[in-house]
């Protein structure tokens, strides 16, 4: 339904459009521009204008119903982006804590990991490969 009132609406806009490109001027009609300004029309001179008048405001007409008819069946979808939208909501792990070495006094949950392990002491010169 949707998709058929949307082209509808887009080959009554291109109608619209060529029968306004078609109306007479005030000071020459189509043919003027081609070099037959004194060549008759196939209506006559006042049948071609009241024709495409009569032409022109039926397709604006129609084109003004069918742009509300497309706002009313746009806005009744109700269809958005973010509307049935699956969002898997973030799983968050909690942080394994360190393994305590054996000796070591466990940490209270509220200190910080650093000042509870000591700091690495260097080996004595003797004991050091390579020296």
């Amino acid at each position: 339904m949707y998709t058929l009132i949307v082209i509808l609406f887009i080959v009554v806009c291109i109608f619209l459009i060529l029968v306004v490109l078609l109306q007479q001027g005030k000071g020459a009609d189509v043919a003027a521009a081609f070099g037959g300004a004194t060549a008759p029309t196939a209506f006559g001179p006042r049948g071609t204008a009241t024709l495409l008048h009569k032409l022109t405001t039926g397709s604006f007409v129609v084109f003004v119903a069918l742009c509300i008819l497309l706002s009313v069946v746009t806005a009744r979808r109700g269809r958005s982006v973010t509307v049935g939208a699956k969002v898997k909501p973030a799983v968050t792990t909690p942080a394994t804590p360190a393994p305590v070495p054996a000796g070591a006094a466990k940490p209270s949950p509220g200190a910080p990991a650093a000042a509870n392990s000591a700091p690495a002491k260097p080996a004595p010169a003797e004991q050091q490969p390579g020296k």
